[in-house]
């Protein structure tokens, strides 16, 4: 028997990028302050989340300024949709798995 736990990534263990990773598979480009209302999360919580998915190009960051108003957007990139959905097939084999 296959033990599929040892697929799934370590990267998507904890709730936060789970959840990062969550919402940017189902959104083009999401705006920091919608993340970090969406996850219920602080400011710097969100940016140490976002700053390992980054180092993993999971996810592009884009940053602009609307008038003078900063303005952070992001998305996921080939790279971490590739890795989200192997992480996704993973856990349902897990589930899936019989004695």
């Amino acid at each position: 028997m296959k033990n599929y736990i040892q697929f799934l990534n370590k990267a998507f263990e904890n709730r936060i990028r789970l959840g990062i990773m969550s919402i940017l598979m189902v959104n083009d480009w999401v705006e920091f302050s919608t993340l970090k209302e969406m996850l219920d999360i602080t400011d710097g919580n969100l940016a140490s989340h976002i700053s390992a998915l980054e180092k993993l190009e999971y996810l592009e960051v884009q940053k602009q300024f609307i008038g003078k108003k900063p303005n952070t957007t992001y998305r996921v990139t080939r790279i971490g949709k590739r890795a989200f959905n192997e992480h996704l097939d993973a856990l349902e084999k897990l589930i899936k798995q019989r004695d």
